[in-house]
């Protein structure tokens, strides 16, 4: 049973093996949830999406937590293989991606607009600004989680400002 409980934990943490990856496991773990969600926009309506997107955010979060404190165990704290906190944070991003990209003839506007979302989360993750390295001393794995949904949280913020910029520019 404690294979089987092993083996769960690694395949979770690290994004199905995403982690495994020698450089920069990070942004393969971002690319991940960046998949993940676009294939669930095919089968899903924009509200779906993020209703979807949300229930996600917050069960792979509190799914993962007790994960990432048994493998800190094996790896140590924060290892670099547990990248499920960045499908989390870029999941969280990508909430932010506006009705209209879904539309039939639009596809390079999700494309584009998912990008942006990938992007802007690494940009956050990476230089972690406005509070986000101090998220990384909660305790356990919430702290391994916490800094990468906020970052999340700063990329969606971007994202939003982004929308409302070009909407502006677009009425000008």
């Amino acid at each position: 049973m404690e294979k089987l409980i092993n083996f769960y934990d690694k395949a979770l943490c690290t994004a199905f093996g995403a982690g495994y990856w020698p450089w920069g496991p990070g942004t393969v773990g971002s690319a991940v949830g960046v998949l993940i969600w676009w294939l669930a926009s095919w089968e899903l309506s924009p509200f779906e999406l993020r209703i979807a997107t949300l229930f996600a955010v917050v069960a792979v979060t509190v799914i993962a937590v007790p994960s990432i404190n048994r493998l800190e165990w094996e790896w140590g704290l924060d290892p670099s293989r547990v990248v499920i906190d960045e499908v989390v944070g870029v999941w969280i991003c990508l909430l932010a991606v506006p009705d209209y990209a879904f539309e039939n003839d639009s596809a390079s506007l999700l494309v584009m607009w998912m990008l942006n979302a990938f992007m802007f989360f690494r940009l956050f993750d990476i230089i972690k600004p406005l509070g986000i390295k101090y998220m990384e001393d909660l305790p356990d794995g919430w702290g391994v989680m916490a800094d990468d949904i906020l970052a999340g949280i700063y990329g969606m913020i971007v994202m939003v400002f982004c929308f409302v910029l070009i909407e502006v520019l677009v009425y000008i």
